[in-house]
């Protein structure tokens, strides 16, 4: 989980080649040893959700087998498409599905993360800890990608969310290459990426990069 990309949007082009770009910039990642590709990609239908999700899922699997592919909000999606699209689970938000019905729903071998943020939402998440797997907390940076109403957290920020959680927490909001050194001294677990992958000239290059820097700080 130490790099997670979080798929997004690429304006001006039509679906079949967004899908077709997307899916390309995912496996790419997980070429380079992304852990997590959450399939998220607002705004688009749940048929599309669920298009992209396949094209991803095969992609990824053929380029690396160990990467998991979760489902943004859907539960119904994922449930609809594991095991046999190499689904592995969902990322759900304040918002959707509660975490336990997500965990009945979806089995216990899915993969259940859940978004929080604030110390006071990390501490409300420990209530799930037997059933989910880890929380997002963010935002790191402003970031266009996500309003999600919560200030900024910065590197100051995530020691006390670490220190709460019972289960690993994942640092997401405009989080780039260049902070993974950094981010991995605040004891995050990993590091969940939109646009510098998305953007990246070699995406495989960039979550290798992003790997290397985070585990090379936890090595000294």
């Amino acid at each position: 989980m130490t790099c997670y990309l979080v798929t997004g949007r690429i304006p001006d082009l039509d679906w079949d080649e967004e899908c077709e770009e997307i899916t390309r910039i995912a496996a790419e990642a997980a070429a380079g040893g992304a852990g997590v590709i959450q399939v998220r990609s607002k705004p688009i239908t749940v048929r599309q959700l669920t298009e992209l999700s396949i094209r991803i899922a095969a992609a990824v699997a053929e380029t690396n087998p160990r990467t998991l592919v979760l489902i943004d909000d859907r539960v119904d999606v994922a449930a609809a498409l594991m095991p046999e699209h190499n689904i592995h689970g969902v990322h759900i938000g304040q918002e959707d599905l509660d975490p336990r019905l997500a965990r009945a729903v979806l089995g216990d071998d899915a993969i259940i993360g859940l978004t929080t943020g604030t110390l006071e939402l990390v501490e409300d998440a420990n209530a799930y800890a037997d059933v989910i797997d880890y929380v997002g907390a963010g935002p790191y940076r402003p970031t266009p990608t996500k309003n999600s109403g919560r200030d900024p957290l910065g590197l100051e920020g995530y020691p006390a969310l670490v220190t709460a959680s019972e289960v690993p927490v994942v640092a997401i909001g405009d989080v780039r290459a260049e902070d993974a050194a950094d981010l991995a001294a605040t004891g995050v677990a990993g590091l969940a990426i939109v646009r510098g992958i998305m953007q990246a000239e070699d995406p495989k290059a960039y979550a290798a990069s992003v790997i290397s820097q985070f585990s090379g700080a936890n090595e000294r």
